[in-house]
């Protein structure tokens, strides 16, 4: 396929630009004979974590086949011609999301390569934190790079591997990798997966039938009706044959401390995790956030859809009743005008609409899961205000974010978070509320029927709140900052 630059949507990057973004979602399957339409599938249930690109590989027996496309799986995995070209029983596919730099189709996974002992096919959910400080030292020793992922890194380390085994080789190059990472790869005889050593990224295991499935979430087993089997491990590497399924550890065992946002804001409200429902989980985020911070009010309003369910908690707990007063535009897209500065006056309003009957002359609670820059809940504020909201009081379902990411979450630097340098108050003032409160680091835990966070041996990877990151962020600590950028925006 040949390479080509395409632009981020204009409308689409600064009506998202105060969200989170996930910037991947894998999945795979083993024996089964419509492996290439049922990863189709498998990849629409994940597109909420990734909307720039998509691409399936598959394996026939003989050859490996690929289709990558930037864009929605629906967009173009849904033609039978595509699919039709997509043979075997065997595929891997990746949704994608990067931060940054030009869409190009060379950072389109799964990627590809031909190692000694055959081809082999990999896609990545995560960032490797040390992948600039690998990649250098690659180069050195005569490495070309063909894309700017993380991904390839792991790539040459496992096609320069002197083990025999082609897993001893995985690990080996899995050993010299650091961050996090759920990693779906296939060669012609083997489906493989792979979970950091602390599960920072999740992936499970399905059954359909005689086919094994990996799958970011439990939600694109359900599409093609897979029985869920297990998680797979922090520091664990499942592999899928005709013999059956290998498990191999390549760490000592230890908790896992998956990372907090998916139960907050990645995951798709009916996937199971660690044994929880993330729905059940943000309804009961709601309700403690309602203990936390009561407000005065006459309704509960969410902002749509990921406030839904910590709304719908917070409105039972207060004993209030929950109101749709935003309604969302599901159909703001990739062929909408461009936003001259007129359209981009609007803001907001493209995306979410006051329903004025509903919100005017009364106090509102307005719930959504987190607040990234602000400048959304500024628009959102002003809007309840201009539909005759008489107070709006703001509560937020997650703590403040006071650090960026590095794990393959799409975060701002430092000193674009809201909450990194601003009180409560200051807070407040700045997207123009009656009144704001957030969710405690405790309350979060509490949520999920813990006793609150064990300072001394957290339970989950929640640095965006407490600044305490679970690994060494070597490329940070080398070079500079500057010369990182263009490298470590394009990941996952």
């Amino acid at each position: 396929m040949t390479e080509q630059a395409e632009d981020s949507d204009p409308v689409l990057s600064w009506l998202e630009e105060d969200r989170l973004h996930e910037e991947c979602g894998v999945f795979g399957i083993f024996n089964h004979p419509d492996a290439a339409a049922l990863t189709a599938l498998g990849l629409h249930a994940l597109q909420h974590r990734g909307q720039e690109a998509a691409g399936i590989v598959s394996f026939d027996g003989e050859h490996f086949h690929t289709e990558r496309r930037h864009g929605l799986v629906g967009d173009h995995f849904t033609s039978r011609p595509v699919i039709e070209r997509l043979t075997g029983d065997m595929a891997i596919g990746h949704v994608r999301y990067s931060t940054c730099g030009d869409a190009v189709m060379r950072n389109v996974q799964p990627l590809f390569v031909d190692l000694a002992s055959g081809g082999f096919s990999l896609c990545h959910n995560g960032n490797i934190t040390n992948a600039l400080t690998l990649r250098e030292d690659l180069i050195k020793r005569g490495a070309i790079c063909q894309s700017t992922t993380d991904t390839e890194v792991i790539l040459h380390l496992v096609a320069r591997s002197e083990k025999r085994q082609f897993v001893e080789k995985y690990i080996e190059a899995l050993l010299q990798v650091e961050g996090a990472y759920a990693l779906v790869g296939m060669t012609n005889k083997k489906l493989v997966g792979a979970r950091d050593p602390f599960g920072i990224r999740p992936l499970v295991l399905g059954r359909l039938g005689e086919a094994w499935v990996l799958a970011s979430e439990t939600c694109a087993l359900n599409i093609i009706g897979a029985d869920f089997v297990r998680e797979v491990e922090n520091g664990e590497v499942v592999v899928a044959t005709r013999d059956g399924l290998e498990s191999h550890r390549f760490v000592p065992k230890h908790p896992a401390r998956l990372c907090i946002f998916e139960y907050i804001y990645f995951a798709r409200p009916d996937s199971i995790i660690s044994g929880r429902s993330v729905y059940d989980v943000r309804k009961e985020m709601g309700r403690q956030l309602a203990r936390e911070a009561p407000a005065n009010a006459d309704m509960v309003v969410p902002i749509p859809d990921s406030g839904v369910p910590a709304a719908i908690g917070y409105a039972q707990e207060a004993g209030l009743p929950f109101e749709f007063g935003i309604i969302r535009n599901h159909y703001v897209g990739r062929t909408f005008i461009e936003p001259e500065q007129q359209i981009r006056q609007l803001g907001v309003k493209l995306k979410h609409s006051a329903n004025e009957l509903q919100v005017k002359g009364k106090s509102i609670v307005l719930i959504d899961d987190s607040v990234v820059r602000g400048t959304t809940s500024i628009k959102i504020v002003q809007m309840m205000r201009e539909a005759g909201a008489k107070e709006v009081h703001m509560r937020i379902s997650s703590p403040p974010i006071t650090h960026p990411d590095f794990y393959g979450i799409d975060t701002p630097d430092q000193d674009k978070l809201l909450a990194a340098h601003r009180t409560l108050e200051e807070m407040r003032a700045y997207i123009g509320a009656d009144s704001l409160a957030f969710l405690s680091v405790d309350g979060v835990y509490k949520s999920m029927g813990l006793d609150g966070r064990d300072d001394d041996n957290p339970q989950f990877t929640d640095h965006c709140f407490t600044g305490e990151y679970p690994t060494r962020l070597r490329d940070r600590e080398g070079p500079p900052a500057q010369k990182q950028l263009s490298f470590l925006a394009e990941v996952g």
